[in-house]
């Protein structure tokens, strides 16, 4: 299994608004915002380590690892956003 970083702002972002108990993604290092901005939980850097799966302790998400999965892709689908630096690059845009 390839290592993630300990921490990196080019993690893939990740959200629930499913409302679903379990997502399946394909990294092991990532953020959870919970639902989409303005709605979301404070983004939370999570890191599976050698584990199958991690609780988001802010909305309850399980995120399950799944090595079928591409960095992007997620099961149930379109439950990932971009990167964490992307994410702030854009909430940091002053208002039109």
């Amino acid at each position: 299994m390839p290592k993630e970083p300990a921490f990196s702002q080019e993690a893939p972002l990740f959200f629930n608004e499913l409302g679903v108990s379990s997502i399946e993604i394909g990294v092991t290092a990532f953020h959870c915002i919970g639902v989409m901005p303005p709605h979301d939980h404070p983004h939370v850097y999570l890191n599976m380590g050698e584990q199958a799966d991690i609780l988001c302790p802010y909305c309850s998400t399980e995120y399950r690892f799944n090595t079928a999965l591409l960095r992007n892709e997620t099961i149930p689908a379109n439950c990932w956003s971009a990167t964490a630096e992307q994410i702030h690059r854009i909430a940091e845009r002053p208002e039109r």
